[in-house]
């Protein structure tokens, strides 16, 4: 299956080194270049199935990372620039990998393997081996998916709900769901989302996690239910 690519960069030798390195992977697709967010844009709206971005950080008006953020069903991300400090800003926003320019072809081979593998993963239950970054107070925290009860929406953030720790990170609920592996994460509300694996009890509109109670909004009851179904079949 083909990964269609969207290079983001303000560059030209950027764009050529990118374009040029796509062109030899076989399983990679360029559908455009962009020199910009705002052209960035309406290349999303034009090409509704682009599935990677590669995000120069450092660019005039929008950063690359405000861009990112700024999005609200976001295709997996590989940031590029030439400055080492936003890398810690990459993982924010559980970006796919991070390359420094300039960049051999090697390093940009393993940056996209891990689409590849994160595309694999996501279709086999593999969960319990799988974790992310999450930033949190200037800290990143490595967190095991099994470990994850629920994750909320909170304003600008989202809290990340484990047994003994709840983490606040300052990225898109959205971005963390599609993050999740979806053969055990499921949206109940339009601020949360469960770890179907600890879920002890339904009571109405109420789902309980040991001692935490997350509501099932009215739009997203039927689509719950189907989750439980097939995973009960």
């Amino acid at each position: 299956m083909k990964i269609n690519c969207l290079i983001i960069d303000d560059e030209p030798a950027s764009q050529i080194v990118l374009k040029n390195f796509i062109a030899d992977v076989g399983f990679l697709e360029m559908k455009a270049i962009c020199n910009n967010a705002i052209e960035a844009i309406d290349k999303l709206k034009e090409f509704n199935d682009i599935d990677l971005l590669f995000l120069d950080v450092n660019m005039p008006k929008i950063s690359g990372l405000t861009f990112y953020k700024s999005l609200q069903n976001p295709p997996h991300v590989i940031f590029t620039t030439a400055y080492p400090q936003y890398a810690v800003d990459g993982f924010e926003v559980n970006a796919i990998d991070y390359l420094l320019k300039p960049f051999s072809f090697e390093r940009f081979f393993i940056a996209v393997n891990k689409v590849l593998e994160k595309r694999y993963n996501n279709g086999n239950n593999t969960s319990e081996e799988q974790f992310f970054l999450v930033k949190s107070n200037k800290t990143l925290h490595k967190i095991n998916f099994k470990n994850i009860l629920y994750i909320e929406a909170f304003g600008d953030y989202v809290k990340v709900h484990q047994e003994q720790q709840c983490l606040l990170t300052n990225a898109t609920f959205t971005s963390v769901l599609e993050s999740l592996p979806k053969d055990i994460f499921v949206r109940t509300h339009k601020s949360f989302a469960i770890n179907f694996k600890k879920m002890n009890a339904i009571s109405g509109n109420q789902i309980t996690i040991q001692k935490h109670k997350i509501p099932i909004g009215q739009k997203y009851r039927v689509e719950f239910y189907k989750f439980i179904d097939q995973a009960n079949r």
